[in-house]
Formats: structure tokens, sequence, C-alpha cells
């Protein structure tokens, strides 16, 4: 028999090759993380250019490469073609940077590639993912022997929660006749037309179908109108429907705004309906003592959606769906009786979600929880709001902004040429302005200065800027106005050449 018996696997790599690439591989992302403030948040380039640039055109290989060569290579080619939302004034849709200890999180929990589905294959993952459930609803004031699991961001974690809500508040076994039960009952929920666009998709995938839906009016700060809900709620009652559901919103992706949970939640218990809240985005802002005063009615939610990824600062993906019973989510997924081990129940995250095989998503964000500290949390989740505010107060000073809103850390507002400010009721300004901001919106994000997304307030296309990002300082927030003003100058020259300028 050959001496060597061993494997020699071509994906296999001895540790001191290892050692040598993982250095220069950390060596290269540090100058890149050290670089990133000097230069520009993304670059024009074209599907097909990228495609190019990163040789992304040919078939599969026969024959392997060094992995030297390739690691530096890729890493270089990913840092010259990529949009960074790491950068400080990326303030485009709600992505934070990602926390450094982070990245070194998703380092470690690749390396140790537990399967937190179940407590056998993951002892030390699932007890950590436990406490950071338990961190988290801590960190908002939500119950901490409330039952959650981390999900792949804030779809997931609603989807979680819709679930868990139309398996108990369903009225028969859901889960093994479906929906339409013999009776032909529909199911409601109810949401405001500021929710998220996850509701249609849960519907739809629920089986509901986004008909289910009612979507109630909102005020003039663009939250749900609880009198508007109690009165849809009878009118489906009366017609024979089943009222299960209703989600308030703690946040808003267009404008940040917080409906009146306290008020929701106290017509939820009067009519025996699940309330839930999607705090995806402003959900942590609930632990800053200074906060949206409606925020305080998210720990009297059944169910809350929050994303780590956003206000926690960690590395995608990482959202979070939280259960007021833990039962709860075990009575909407599970399939079987729990595991017991040496005469203790165990965790098995099979029974709380839709996934069987899942990732170790809890480390990079316990650690950076570790790291900083509720209070450093708090600290720098109120500084994204104070620079939204400081934000909002250098747009209210530019002659040729307009501002639209300011809530939590987004600051809506649209560019208007000096000789439209007098006549911004007219209809054929408006169309106007609209036309020009969208076409500005398009020049900002391809421009690499800043990044800017965009919202209609009000019927208004309007600029969106928002700030959830530990890397931005006031500096990068006073540059956005005159940059803003600039290229707004640049594109209504160029409509006013095209003759579809309004006199």
């Amino acid at each position: 028999m050959d001496g060597d018996s061993g494997r020699h696997a071509p994906l296999a790599m001895d540790a001191a090759t290892f050692r040598k690439l993982g250095h220069r591989l950390v060596d290269q992302l540090a100058g890149f993380l050290e670089s990133l403030p000097f230069g520009p948040v993304t670059r024009d380039e074209s599907p097909s250019v990228v495609r190019e640039a990163l040789d992304l055109t040919g078939p599969l290989p026969e024959m392997g490469t060094d992995p030297g060569p390739l690691l530096e290579e890729t890493a270089q080619r990913l840092f010259a073609h990529s949009l960074f939302n790491g950068h400080p004034r990326f303030f485009g849709y709600i992505t934070a940077p990602p926390a450094p200890i982070g990245i070194l999180g998703d380092f470690l929990a690749a390396a140790v590639n537990p399967n937190v589905g179940a407590w056998t294959l993951s002892p030390a993952a699932t007890e950590m993912e436990s406490q950071t459930v338990r961190w988290i609803a801590e960190l908002i004031g939500y119950p901490v022997n409330c039952g959650g699991l981390l999900v792949s961001g804030g779809n997931m974690a609603n989807f979680v929660c819709f679930l868990a809500a139309r398996t108990a508040k369903a009225g028969w076994d859901v889960r093994k006749y479906g929906v339409s039960e013999d009776s032909g009952r529909r199911l409601r929920v109810y949401c405001s037309g500021e929710t998220h666009t996850w509701i249609q998709k849960a519907t739809d995938l629920g089986g509901l179908g986004t008909a289910s839906i009612r979507w109630i009016a909102t005020d003039s700060k663009l939250r749900m109108d609880v009198s508007a809900l109690r009165r849809q709620i009878e009118a489906d009652t009366a017609a024979g429907d089943v009222p299960f559901l209703v989600v308030g919103t703690a946040g808003s992706v267009s404008t940040g705004a917080v409906d009146r949970l306290p008020e929701i939640s106290a017509l939820c218990k009067e009519y025996g309906l699940w309330f839930h809240v999607d705090g995806a985005y402003g959900g942590f802002a609930a632990a800053v003592p200074q906060a949206h005063d409606d925020l305080r009615g998210l720990p009297l939610a059944d169910s809350v959606a929050v994303d780590p990824h956003k206000w926690l600062y960690a590395p995608l993906e990482a959202g979070c769906a939280l259960v007021r019973d833990p039962e709860m989510l075990r009575a909407a997924f599970a399939y079987h009786p729990p595991y017991y081990h040496f005469e203790e129940r165990v965790t098995n995250y099979v029974d709380y979600g839709p996934q069987n095989s899942r990732g170790f998503r809890a480390l990079k964000v316990w650690l950076a929880l570790k790291h900083v500290g509720a209070v450093g949390y708090r600290n720098m989740i109120a500084e994204d709001i104070r620079l939204s505010q400081a934000m909002a107060q250098a747009v209210s000073r530019h002659a040729e902004l307009q501002l639209m809103t300011q809530e939590l850390s987004i600051t809506t507002f649209r560019y208007v040429p000096r000789n439209l400010r007098e006549k911004l009721r007219e209809s054929e300004v408006e169309l106007h302005l609209d036309a020009l901001n969208r076409e500005l919106v398009d020049r900002l994000q391809r421009g690499g200065e800043t990044f800017i997304s965009n919202a209609v307030v009000g019927g208004h296309y309007v600029l969106r800027a928002c700030i959830v990002n530990f890397h931005t300082t006031q500096t990068d927030v006073e540059a956005v106005p005159d940059i803003v003003a600039r290229i707004g100058r640049e594109v209504d020259a160029e409509l006013r050449a095209t003759n579809l300028q309004p006199r």
C-alpha cells in the first residue's frame, strides 16, 4: 500500500498557504476601507462594461487558477467596479456600511460553518443566536422572553411574522386546510399605502392574494388613519370576512413616517387582531430616548420585524423577526415535537422559520453588540438622526431647494429653479419639476459625488436622503445641497434648451 494514503483535493489548502493568502487579503481590505471616503460612491458604468472588466463573459474554465493571484485580482476588480454603501456620502435606500467587526465576524462564521437549523449541528451558534435575539429585543424595549430568529432581511422577517399571525388568528387549522377553509370566508390584512411592498409578497406567497389587503388612508404626516382603520375592520366583519392582522409601520421607507402604534395596538386588542410592526428601518430608533413618541408603542406589538443590517450596521444579510409568544412561531412552522437533550429543551431554529439549512448570521450582530454595547448604538443612531435634521436645515437655507419632509434619519426635498419659486402650484410647473428632479436623481446616482434615491411625497417626485451610516459627518451632510443645486442647474438648462422649460 502506498505510504501516502491522504486525499489531495483541489480545494484543499494547507495552513501556511491559507495564512499567507488571508493576511494578504486582510491587508487589501484594510487599504480599501481606509481609502473609501476619498473615492467616488460609484462609477457610471454600463452592465456590459462591468462584465468585461470582471471578465464575466467566458465559459467555465476547464482548469483551475492559482488562488493567490485569483483573490488579489478579484478584490481589485470589486473595489474598482462596485457601488459602496460604506461611503460617507451614500444616502440611498436604507443600506448601512458594514461594521468592521461584522466583516471579521462573517469571516469567522464561514470558517466554523455551522448549520444553525438544529441545535445538535450548531450548539454554540444556536445559543449565540438566542442571546442575540434577546439583546435585540432588550435594545428596542421588546419583551426579552419573546421568540425570534435571524433571517435574510426585512422581507423575510415580516414574512415570518405574517405567517405566525395567519396561523394564530385564522380561526381554523390554516396549515392543514389552507386559507379559504370550507366556509369560503376571506382573511383580511390592514395596512397603509406607506407599507413596504413585502405585504404584497406575503399575501401572495401566503395564499391570501393581494386583494385581501385593505389599504387604509394616511393623514398629512403619512401615518395610518386609525379611525379609517376601525371603520374598515367593522365593515369587513359585518360582511363575514375574517380580519386577522394589522401592520403598523415604524419608519416608512419613503419618509421615515411612524404610525400611531399605541392607538393601533389598543384597537387590535379591542377586536382581537394580531398587531405587527414593520420596524425594519425605524425599529431600532426606539432605543434612543429622544426618538419619536409613537415608537413607545413598539413593545405592545404581537410581533416586530427589524433589520440589523440597517441601523445596527451589520454586513448583509441580517434581518430579525421577534414574536411575543415563542410558541406562535413553532405553531406556524414546526412539524414535529421539540427535541430534548439531557433533560434540557433545546432550540432548533428549523421549527421557528421556513429555512432548514441556516448560516451563522447572528455572529456578526452578536460581536458588534458586544463591541460597542447599547450605549454605543444609542449614540450612533442618535447621531444619524441629528445629521438628517442638519441636512434638512441646510436644505431649508438653500434658495434653490425645497424641503418636503424630515422624519427619523430621512430627509426629502427637491430642486426648484429660482424663476419657478413663485409658480409652484401651477400644473405645468409641477410637471416640469417632476421631470427635472427625476433626471436629477439619475445624474446624482451616476455621478459618484453622492448617492441619493427618490420618493413621491404629496404627489411630487422628490429626492430622498437616508442616513444610516456611522461614517457620515456634518461636512458630508452640508455638501449635499450645493452638489444637488449645481447638477440641478445643469439639468434645468438642458431642459430649457429643449423647450421643455415652463415660461
